[in-house]
């Protein structure tokens, strides 16, 4: 799916209609000392294998994409919630 670099779309904030420009969300690294992180290791560590069961077959051949709006006006953020794509791109 191509998606225009800026919308004309309602901000929330300015309670109107604005251009906003877009970018396709990327979830940041995530930390291996977190607290889930640390049990999970330790579920794992040892004899008994793992907690859950590994995932063998994918069923699913697309991802939830979800789009990032940002007001050009006030700089408020939103995300656009997940549509199922196999590939988003951004025009020029």
């Amino acid at each position: 799916m191509k998606v225009p670099k800026e919308i004309r779309t309602f901000c929330k904030k300015c309670k109107k209609y604005t251009i906003q420009t877009t970018s396709i969300y990327k979830r940041g690294k995530e930390r291996t000392g977190a607290e889930g992180a640390r049990r999970h290791a330790e579920d794992k560590k040892g004899y008994g294998g793992q907690k859950f069961p590994e995932l063998v077959r994918t069923a699913k051949t697309t991802k939830k994409q979800t789009l990032k709006l940002k007001c050009t006006v006030c700089g408020k953020q939103l995300m656009k919630s997940g549509m199922r794509i196999r590939k988003m791109e951004i025009l020029a």
